[in-house]
């Protein structure tokens, strides 16, 4: 389907598109650590891909269901903005939406070749070591913060969002290849997985470790059919962490502990529920605008209430909080029905491609990696969705170069017309 060789590849030699890698690269490298840099390497990486594609002809291939999907998930963020039902920051939050969504969609239409994997992938890792390593000093030396988080991401509970799909993808990896490491690569892999599974933990997200551990699981269960081996050490490091944690009471086991004792383990998300739903209520079209949420008044949701003809007790609702802490509840209040429709799309498409392409006993390492790699991505944004606001800024970013990177993927093996999205 396409006539031009792979990035990265060695005939591949001029200067713009050698560019084109090291800025994606690049941008993968910054994204849990700095803000500026991050959207300046995005600016760029957008004009050189599209510049490169515009000298060779070659954009990617026809047109399919999941350019469609990608084009009405940025629209819907647009129109959001367009008829917000509270003006405040609707346009930056359109504008994070048109980020990862513009990377998933070029990536979409970029092949890589393995050594171009292998730079991006280890710019990934090495980007959230030196993420985690700031953390840690800002932890446990400066002391300025309370909680290990990345420096760009910010807020533990984003932090440790984006360390679980980094974990599961890393996991996936690693099982991929090692057959075909050495034993310094196995200790690398082994100590890097240790790392962000140990530092997981110390973030305290009870969500995001969970979803983790329930990943192991079905990774381990995903790779039954092509490798027992693999499929036992998972489940076994999985119950061996789980174990562990249970019986050391490690922080966030007595945080889970001290919420049941309290009569809170949702962490009042029942209440902030109770507002995005008036919200949406208010604004059922398009909501009031991405990013808005924060700027939902009290007043205001009595208000809204009273013209509803329902009761407002002050005691049932939340309404200061930057965001819904739901990925679902945050959408529908912010983005309304066309938005929560246009998201629930693309979620749903991107399980029935990983259901349809699930490699199985004949898939080659390359295949298992970025098969993992996007199933850690859909899985994590799901799940810790239900009670935290995924698919946001660098999580979302990082979700979306794993989901681009796995689609293009479809011609290497092969399958194009018959797996992809048409």
């Amino acid at each position: 389907m396409l006539a031009s060789p792979p990035l990265g590849a060695r005939a591949q030699t001029a200067p713009a598109e050698r560019a084109e890698l090291w800025i994606l690269a690049a941008l993968v490298f910054v994204l849990p650590l700095f803000e500026a840099p991050k959207n300046i390497l995005w600016v760029l990486y957008l004009l050189v891909w599209l510049g490169n594609r515009a000298r060779s002809g070659d954009f990617g291939g026809r047109w399919d269901l999941w350019d469609t999907l990608i084009a009405a998930w940025i629209a819907s963020a647009a129109l959001s903005a367009a008829f917000a039902g509270i003006h405040h920051k609707e346009w930056n939050g359109a504008l994070d939406l048109l980020r990862y969504g513009s990377v998933l969609w070029l990536l979409k239409r970029t092949r890589l070749d393995d050594r171009a994997l292998a730079l991006v992938g280890g710019a990934l890792a090495l980007g959230a070591v030196a993420a985690l390593a700031h953390g840690y000093w800002r932890l446990e030396v400066a002391q300025t913060k309370r909680l290990l988080e990345l420096k760009s991401v910010g807020h533990v509970n984003h932090s440790a969002i984006y360390l679980a799909i980094l974990l599961g993808a890393a996991a996936s990896t690693v099982a991929a290849y090692w057959r075909r490491l050495g034993a310094g690569g196995r200790a690398a892999g082994a100590a890097l997985l240790a790392l962000l599974a140990v530092s997981l933990f110390e973030m305290q997200s009870r969500a995001a470790i969970g979803v983790a551990i329930a990943f192991a699981f079905l990774l381990a269960l995903a790779w039954w059919p092509r490798s027992r081996a693999v499929a036992l050490a998972t489940l076994l490091a999985a119950a061996a962490v789980v174990a562990l944690a249970l019986v050391a009471r490690v922080d966030v086991v007595r945080k889970h502990e001290d919420r049941t004792a309290e009569g809170n383990v949702l962490a009042y998300r029942a209440q902030i529920w109770n507002t995005a739903r008036a919200a949406w209520q208010r604004f059922p079209v398009f909501g009031v605008g991405m990013d808005n949420y924060s700027a939902i008044e009290p007043e205001a949701v009595r208000r809204w209430r009273a013209e509803a003809g329902k009761p407002f007790d002050e005691s049932a609702f939340v309404v200061k909080s930057g965001h819904a802490h739901s990925l679902y509840y945050n959408t529908l209040a912010e983005r309304g029905t066309v938005g929560f429709a246009a998201l629930a799309a693309v979620l749903l498409a991107w399980a029935w491609q990983l259901v349809r392409r699930y490699p199985g006993r004949a898939g080659d390492d390359r295949a298992w990696a970025l098969w993992g790699g996007a199933f850690s991505a859909w899985f994590v944004t799901v799940l810790a969705g239900v009670g935290n606001t995924s698919l946001h800024s660098e999580h979302a970013l990082l979700a979306m170069i794993l989901l681009g990177l796995w689609l293009a993927d479809a011609d290497r093996s092969g399958h194009g017309a018959r797996d992809a999205l048409t």
